[in-house]
C-alpha cells in the first residue's frame, strides 16, 4: 500500500509518480517543480512547443552554470493487469517503491529539488547560477523538449557550463556507473527497387532480395572503427527487412529494410553516410536511401564536472565509479553541443520500462546527498 514517509524526497517522489504523465503529457509534474523552485527564489518558465511542456528555471545571473536536467514524461504502463500493483499509485514494499516513473527518473526529479532545498538553505549566497530543464518530451519524439530549449536559451544568450542528468545511468548498484557521453545514433531508412515476375521465369524479372543481398553482406563486414579510450566500437544492425508479393511464386518488385549505427567520436554522420553510399554503389542496385540523425557522439572529458561527480558518488557510496558512453541516446545529446559539460548520474534501471518499475527508497535518498554534494564542490 502507498503510504506517507519521512523523507522529503520519497515524499515527492510520491507526488509525481501520481501523475500519469506518459509522454508527451506533463500531467502537472512541472507546475509541482515549479512551486517548489519558485520559493527557493528561482524564476520559472513554462516553455511550450507543439504539445509539449518545459521547464526552464534559473536562480542567480552570473556565471558558471550548474544545470540539474530531466524529464517528467513517461512510457505507457503497458497492461496494467499485469502489475501487481497499479503503475500510477506510488506503493512501497520493504525498501522498494514501485509505480511506472519511479526510476525512470522521478526520483532523479524528487532527488534534484530536495537536494536544492538543502543546498541553498546552507548556502544562499553560493558562486553561479543553479538552474533545472525539465521536458515532457524525452521520451517521445524529442523535437519538441530539451532540443527546443537549448536553441531558445541561445537565441536570448544563455549558456549552461555544466550539467547533471538524472537519467537512471547505474547498473548493479547506485553510482557503479556514470555517463559521461553517449554514442552517436544514425539511421538508414532503404528502398530497393525491382522488377516482378514469376519465380519460374527470373530472367524476365529483377528480384530486389537478390540486389541488396551482398550489400548487406558487405555492411556486415566492414570493421566500422575499435572504439577509442572512451567509446565502444561502432555498431551496425539491422532492425527491419520486408519484401514480398503476398504469393509463393511471386517476386517482389520492391524491398525495404530500415538499420541503425551507434556509432563512436570516430566517426562524423555525413563520413558514416559516405561511407554506407560507397558500398551501395559498388553494387548494380536501384536504392533510395534515407537517413534520420537522432543525435551525434557527445563527450565529457575529464575535469572539475566528473570529479565532482565521482567525489560524491564514493562519499555516499564507498566505490568508484565507472566512467561509460554505453547505452542508448539521452538528452544530453542536444545539452552538449551548445559547449555544456554534461554527465548521467541516476539510479539503477534494472527496471525501466517494464512491468512493475520500481526503486530503492535508500538509493533515492543517498542520490539526493549526491545531488547536494556535487553543488557544494562546485559552487562554494
Amino acid at each position: 500500500m502507498s503510504r506517507q514517509t519521512t523523507d522529503p524526497a520519497i515524499d515527492l517522489l510520491c507526488e509525481l509518480v501520481r501523475r500519469p504523465s506518459v509522454t508527451p503529457d506533463d500531467a502537472g509534474c512541472q507546475d509541482v517543480l515549479a512551486q517548489r523552485l519558485g520559493a527557493l527564489g528561482f524564476r520559472c518558465e513554462t516553455l511550450t512547443f507543439n504539445d509539449v511542456t518545459n521547464l526552464w528555471a534559473r536562480r542567480g545571473d552570473a556565471g558558471p552554470v550548474l544545470c540539474f536536467a530531466g524529464h517528467t514524461d513517461v512510457v505507457p504502463p503497458g497492461n496494467e493487469d499485469e502489475w501487481n500493483t497499479p503503475p500510477f499509485e506510488p506503493t512501497v514494499r520493504g525498501d522498494l517503491l514501485y509505480g511506472r516513473g519511479s526510476a525512470d527518473m522521478k526520483s532523479g526529479l524528487a532527488a534534484m529539488i530536495v537536494a536544492l532545498e538543502e543546498f541553498l538553505a546552507q548556502h544562499s549566497d553560493h558562486a553561479g547560477s543553479l538552474a533545472l530543464l525539465i521536458t515532457s518530451d524525452e521520451e517521445g519524439r524529442a523535437r519538441d523538449g530539451t532540443l527546443k530549449v537549448v536553441e531558445t536559451l541561445a537565441d536570448r544568450g544563455e549558456h549552461i557550463d555544466w550539467c547533471v542528468l538524472g537519467e537512471p545511468s547505474s547498473q548493479r548498484r547506485l553510482g557503479d556507473i556514470v555517463r559521461i557521453g553517449r554514442r552517436g545514433s544514425l539511421s538508414g531508412i532503404l528502398t530497393v527497387r525491382g522488377v516482378q515476375g514469376h519465380v519460374a521465369y527470373p530472367q524476365l524479372a529483377d528480384n530486389p532480395i537478390r540486389r541488396f543481398a551482398p550489400v548487406l553482406a558487405d555492411l556486415h563486414e566492414v570493421a566500422w572503427d575499435e572504439g577509442n579510450e572512451f567509446f565502444p566500437p561502432t555498431s551496425f544492425q539491422v532492425v527491419d527487412v520486408r519484401a514480398g508479393a503476398g504469393a509463393p511464386n511471386v517476386t517482389p518488385d520492391e524491398l525495404t529494410a530500415r538499420f541503425n549505427f551507434r556509432y563512436s567520436t570516430e566517426w562524423t554522420h555525413e563520413s558514416l553516410k559516405e561511407k554506407v553510399h560507397a558500398i551501395f554503389d559498388g553494387h548494380d542496385i536501384d536504392y533510395e536511401l534515407r537517413w534520420h540523425l537522432s543525435g551525434e557522439p557527445f563527450l565529457t572529458k575529464p575535469g572539475k564536472l566528473i570529479n565532482a561527480v565521482r567525489w560524491a558518488v564514493t562519499e555516499h557510496t564507498g566505490g568508484t565509479p565507472e566512467l561509460s558512453t554505453g547505452g542508448g541516446t539521452s538528452d544530453g545529446r542536444f545539452i552538449s553541443p551548445a559547449g555544456a559539460d554534461v554527465v548521467e548520474l541516476g539510479p539503477v534501471n534494472a527496471s525501466i520500462h517494464k512491468i512493475d518499475e520500481h526503486v530503492k527508497i535508500g538509493d533515492v535518498v543517498a542520490l539526493t546527498g549526491m545531488y547536494r554534494r556535487i553543488m557544494e564542490l562546485m559552487l562554494l
